[in-house]
């Protein structure tokens, strides 16, 4: 039975599919990992207007803004358009670091739990162990996958945030862009961590200088907007009618952040052509010498009165058989190499490939035709040889 659907002396070729079909899912691992990473910020920074305090306050974090007071929120929260307003305090983990963010830094994010996310992308973080943060929530932290696999966190046990243990309560789910690295607690516990950070705040908030108090103490705000409002032109108008904050306009942060990722597409593009290259020569030339190779056996068959169309049919069933072979070991390849890379080169909860079903059919259905196509050719020109000379040439 087994010989019946697995055709006999292709060893060697569906190891020379598998070699070439590991290299085009490897390569288009990467290709997709990298795509969806700019995809996902670009999702991100047009799902919310950013708003931070003027002036560069090191150590805020956010856009590099410095503080933003309680009535500058409550300013912001009464332009027309605006339908929410979230008082966010972002620092990030290490004080060792930069301050300049990236959607790789390690953060501390705090929100406002008593107003509901106001990103139209994300209005609820997908959590998948455990739960999100409520209002009354003290010391409890909500991490996202990348910040929980790099440090082997799961839900109740315990982040140490500064000098003050924190209890995990929740592990978000990969989303592929700035949440993935985040480490996300009340405002309260953020304000709490932001002082003790810095003694200076603490003589100034702590004394009620100039009037500020604690709800002053924020980073930035994100900003959230009505049914019907264009994102960019109330970004404009709060920056011209609230005085002294820096505001991000979505439509331009989203039209730099595709230029400063311009090498990365076309990495993307070089690495799609290479893998369809490699992959498809490899594939295309293997079976097609394999059939090759058989042009004896072929020339005795049509010798003893098999038609083109009988040939055809079974060569092509025998090359779909190997090729789906070959692609089924090469996938299997491939994602025993990403596994191994990402589990021990990075340790810190990088992820280099992404092996998506799409990438996988696309893998499949390629192998396909390019098996279909290659069989089809040789199987043509050995339909053109008299079953004399192709016995000749066979032996």
């Amino acid at each position: 039975m087994l010989r019946a659907l697995w055709p006999r002396g292709y060893l060697f070729t569906v190891l020379g599919i598998a070699v070439g079909m590991a290299g085009l899912v490897s390569l288009g691992a990467m290709a997709e990992r990298i795509t969806r990473f700019i995809d996902g910020g670009d999702r991100f920074v047009l799902g919310q207007i950013s708003v931070a305090g003027e002036g560069m306050g090191m150590g805020t974090g956010f856009t590099a803004g410095g503080l933003l007071p309680a009535a500058k929120i409550a300013e912001i929260a009464h332009v027309p358009g605006v339908a929410a307003v979230q008082a966010q305090v972002m620092l990030p983990l290490s004080t060792t670091t930069s301050h300049f963010l990236t959607l790789t830094q390690e953060l501390i994010l705090g929100i406002d739990l008593s107003v509901p996310m106001p990103n139209r992308h994300y209005r609820a973080l997908p959590v998948r162990a455990g739960r999100f943060l409520r209002p009354d929530d003290r010391r409890a932290v909500v991490v996202g996958a990348d910040f929980a696999a790099s440090r082997g966190l799961a839900v109740g046990g315990t982040l140490p945030l500064g000098s003050l243990p924190f209890t995990v309560i929740g592990v978000l789910d990969k989303t592929l862009t700035a949440p993935d690295r985040f480490a996300i607690v009340s405002i309260e516990d953020a304000r709490d961590l932001w002082l003790r950070r810095d003694p200076l705040l603490v003589q100034v908030f702590g004394s009620g200088a100039g009037g500020l108090g604690r709800r002053d103490l924020n980073s930035g705000a994100a900003v959230g907007w009505a049914p019907g409002v264009d994102p960019d032109t109330l970004a404009r108008r709060i920056q011209a009618e609230v005085r002294g904050v820096n505001v991000t306009i979505p439509g331009e942060l989203s039209r730099l952040l595709r230029t400063s990722t311009a090498f990365f597409s076309a990495l993307l593009f070089g690495i799609g052509a290479l893998g369809l290259v490699i992959g498809g020569l490899s594939l295309s030339n293997t079976v097609t010498a394999a059939v090759f190779e058989r042009i004896r056996d072929f020339g005795i068959k049509r010798a003893l009165g098999a038609t083109d169309l009988q040939l055809l049919g079974e060569v092509l069933g025998e090359a779909l058989r190997v090729s789906v072979g070959g692609c089924a070991g090469g996938v299997a390849l491939a994602l025993a190499l990403g596994f191994s890379v990402d589990a021990r080169v990075f340790r810190e909860g990088q992820q280099l490939f992404l092996f998506s079903p799409r990438l996988l059919l696309f893998a499949l259905g390629f192998a396909l035709l390019l098996g279909t196509l290659a069989a089809g050719y040789a199987t043509l020109r050995i339909a053109r040889l008299s079953p004399a000379e192709a016995i000749r040439r066979g032996s």
